[in-house]
Parts: structure tokens; C-alpha cells; sequence
């Protein structure tokens, strides 16, 4: 394990070549990597740890009971100490590492490696070991309230689902890897947001409520970027909740509603003008009736009431003429 002094440049760059330079005034970084620590079964080394145990308080019982009777005793005494020893030494050196966990060895201060191995194990003594889970992790961000990209307050929140990758990164490189995750992972968020529409996204354009998939990818690249420096791997992203914020909740909420009518009547009226259309051609084809343009029109007129009218129509008999 080493640190980064370099001195801080001009170029130093988010995603960039100098990106793995600290930021900040004479800031240092941990550069640290994962790396296999040794070990070998640790059941033959137990089995010999206690046998030299059991031992070693036999030859402290008998040594003391001899120094009391006034026969000496002083070598087995000194032989059953370092027995003693010696299985303390033996006991330290093995270790339990379950599924989904590891184990992060440091011999006084200096990292020399990881074991990813199950089991009991037996591996260099004298070492402190720290378990690190591996397991897939998941959790859901605070609801933020951010302002999208054309400055409608929104209330937005995301699943982020993540595990660590780099053990050696995840402890020696940020303080909390925990807390890491989720400050940087809302911060993510809250950018990604401020890049989208909520919705009504113009062309070429796409909307935070329209493109749900393509804004979590967009997440999931941005919160893997951020992290990657504390050895976390970001399996998936999901925005888990998104709505307007409730002092402008009514007011989008109408202006969907008119966005929906004038869609509908689109709709109507196209329809509406085909079947007129068609009737036209229908009663010319036949032969039912001649119709000349202001008679056209007034059946055109007829028809696209009745067709596109919100109320249901009310017939009107009508005796007279166009003509007077």
C-alpha cells in the first residue's frame, strides 16, 4: 500500500488520464489493490495448536506443583511457557471465512493481501484480519428535490443495487465505504435529473418520465464512475420514485390533461374527416344524390358536428330550402 503525493496540476480531470490524481491542495491518495494473501487448511495446524496447548497447561500445572514441593521444576516451567507461545502463535494464524465474505489481512500496518477462500484456514500469524462482505447490496436513496432541466421543481429517488470488488480499495481507500456509496450515489442522482426533462421532451430529446431505462444506464455509468476509487462495482440503478413537486404538482397536472384532450381531438377530427370524406365519395359514386358546393358544405358542416361534438346531437327536421 502506497500514497499518492504528487503535487496537484493544471490537468487534472474528472473520467481523464489525471482523474487518478488527488483533488485538493497538496492532497495525497491511497493507491492500494487487491491482492491474494496466502494460505493453506487449517485443520492439521488446530488439531496441533491444541494438542501443544493442552500440553503446555499440563507442564505449567506440574512445573508449578514441583516449585512448590521444593524440587525445581524451573526448565519444564520455561519449556511449558514457550509451548504456551507457540500455540498462541498457532492460533493466530488461522481463520474462518464464510460464503459471501472475505477476510483482509494487515501484518503490523502493512497490507499483504486478501483471502477469498471458504473454510478454516491457516495463513500468516500475527496478522489482524478484517471481514469484508462481497455480498450484492442494495438500498434506495432519500427522495431529493432537485430541478430537471427546464427548472420544474421534482421529487426523485433510485434503487441502487452495488457490492465490493476491490476489498484492499473499499478499506484503505475511503473512510466508510457504506456512507461512500450512498453520498455519492444521491449526488449522481441529483445530476443526472438536472440533465432531463420530466417530461414534454423536445426532439432529440429524452424525458426522465418517457425514458426510464435509458436514465437509469445514464445513473448506473455515473454513480459506477464516482465510486470505482473505493472498489465498489454497481450491478444496477432504478429510479424508484419521480413526481412533480407538490407546489407545481396541479398545475403539470392540468397542463397533461390539456396535452390529452388536444391529443384525443386530434384523433377525433382525423377520424372524422375521413368519414366525411368518404361519404362524399360514396354518394357520388352511387349516384344517390348530386350535390353541388354549398350543399357539400352544409352536409360537411352536419356531419363534423355530430362526428366531433362532446354532447350527443339533437336532430332538427328542416322543411325549407338552402335557397329561401
Amino acid at each position: 500500500m502506497t500514497q499518492d503525493t504528487t503535487p496537484i496540476g493544471d490537468d487534472v480531470s474528472v473520467g481523464g488520464e489525471a482523474a487518478g490524481r488527488p483533488v485538493g491542495h497538496e492532497g495525497t491518495r491511497v493507491l492500494v489493490e487487491e491482492r491474494p494473501a496466502w494460505t493453506a487448511s487449517g485443520g492439521l495446524t488446530l488439531l496441533v495448536a491444541l494438542i501443544t496447548l493442552g500440553v503446555a497447561i499440563w507442564g505449567v500445572i506440574a512445573a508449578a506443583t514441583t516449585l512448590d514441593a521444593g524440587e525445581g521444576g524451573g526448565a519444564l516451567m520455561a519449556v511449558s511457557i514457550i509451548g504456551l507461545l507457540l500455540a498462541m502463535v498457532l492460533l493466530s494464524s488461522l481463520t474462518i471465512v464464510s460464503p459471501g465474505d472475505t477476510k483482509v489481512l494487515q501484518f503490523f500496518g502493512r497490507y499483504i493481501g486478501t483471502i477469498r477462500t471458504q473454510g478454516l484456514l491457516l495463513t500468516i500469524p500475527l496478522t489482524t484480519k478484517k471481514k469484508v462482505s462481497v455480498k450484492v447490496r442494495n438500498f434506495e436513496s432519500n427522495e431529493l428535490k432537485v430541478n430537471d432541466a427546464n427548472g420544474n421543481p421534482i421529487n426523485i429517488a433510485a434503487i441502487v443495487v452495488w457490492q465490493v470488488a476491490d476489498t484492499a480499495k473499499s478499506v484503505f481507500a475511503v473512510e466508510s465505504y457504506e456512507d461512500f456509496v450512498k453520498v455519492q450515489s444521491e449526488s449522481a442522482l441529483r445530476h443526472v435529473a438536472t440533465t432531463h426533462p420530466y417530461d414534454f421532451a423536445d426532439a432529440g430529446e429524452e424525458s426522465l418520465r418517457g425514458s426510464t431505462d435509458l436514465v437509469s444506464g445514464e445513473l448506473a455509468e455515473e454513480v459506477a464512475a464516482r465510486v470505482t476509487i473505493a472498489g465498489i462495482e454497481v450491478v444496477e440503478t432504478r429510479i424508484s420514485s419521480l413526481a412533480y413537486a407538490a407546489e407545481i404538482a396541479s398545475a403539470m397536472l392540468q397542463r397533461q390533461q390539456a396535452s390529452a384532450v388536444l391529443a384525443a381531438r386530434s384523433i377525433i377530427v382525423d377520424g372524422a374527416v375521413g368519414m366525411v370524406e368518404q361519404a362524399l365519395e360514396r354518394l357520388e359514386a352511387d349516384s344517390i344524390v348530386e350535390l353541388d358546393d354549398e350543399r357539400k358544405a352544409a352536409m360537411v358542416s352536419n356531419l363534423l358536428v355530430v362526428l366531433c361534438g362532446d354532447s350527443r346531437t339533437t336532430p332538427v327536421i328542416n322543411t325549407g330550402t338552402l335557397y329561401g
